[in-house]
């Protein structure tokens, strides 16, 4: 993944679209912060601010500035809905 992106994926297990998700990733071989929102209850609070929802799996792609902060440029709510976006994104 080009341009200093951070993927982080939040999922949760009984996600049928999570498990394709993160078959995909794993299958093309990119990095991701993997984000379980069933075991932490912080990863739910973040999602919630980050997509305004409870909805998984949801892609959320950050760029490192120069201090080293993340900032959210892009997030997917989705994953077979989004795939030829999010691939985009992936450079796949």
């Amino acid at each position: 993944m080009g341009n200093n992106l951070i993927l982080e994926l939040y999922t949760r297990p009984t996600c049928s679209d999570c498990q394709a998700a993160k078959e995909y990733l794993s299958g093309h071989n990119i990095d991701y912060v993997h984000k379980n929102v069933g075991e932490e209850e912080r990863f739910e609070k973040d999602l919630r601010e980050i997509s305004g929802s409870r909805v998984v799996p949801s892609f959320a792609f950050y760029k490192r500035g120069l201090f080293g902060k993340k900032k959210l440029v892009k997030n997917f709510i989705g994953f077979e809905n989004n795939k030829e976006e999010i691939k985009k994104w992936l450079g796949k």
